[in-house]
């Protein structure tokens, strides 16, 4: 799994150019890895908003409160190894917007 990890920023703040030029970076790199049939899944783009019930019932606003990128979403690739799925993350925008894609296997699949 790639997790896309971005820095918390408004979006509203961003020219209507400034958006065509990022999401056309996010789908040539989407398309380079639906060409070599390694994507599995697509993961929902998730919503800046959110709780985080901790230990002691303690809940408070934002899934990052104490971190600076928020998780955006995230996709299922087919890879024989984490190396291998490393390598599929290589030119991912969020990396050029100033985020990182965490790298996770999923235990018990095969895909």
């Amino acid at each position: 799994m790639l997790l896309f990890r971005q820095p918390s920023y408004d979006f509203s703040n961003v020219s209507s150019e400034e958006m065509r030029a990022l999401s056309k970076k996010w789908k040539e790199w989407m398309d380079g890895i639906t060409a070599q049939e390694r994507l599995v899944s697509e993961g929902p783009r998730l919503a800046a908003e959110g709780k985080v019930l901790n230990s002691g019932g303690v809940i408070t606003d934002g899934p990052f409160v104490e971190i600076k990128e928020q998780l955006g979403s995230f996709i299922i690739v087919k890879a024989e190894n984490i190396d291998e799925a490393t390598t599929l993350a290589h030119g991912c925008p969020a990396i050029d917007e100033g985020g990182s894609v965490e790298i996770r296997p999923i235990y018990g699949r095969q895909y």
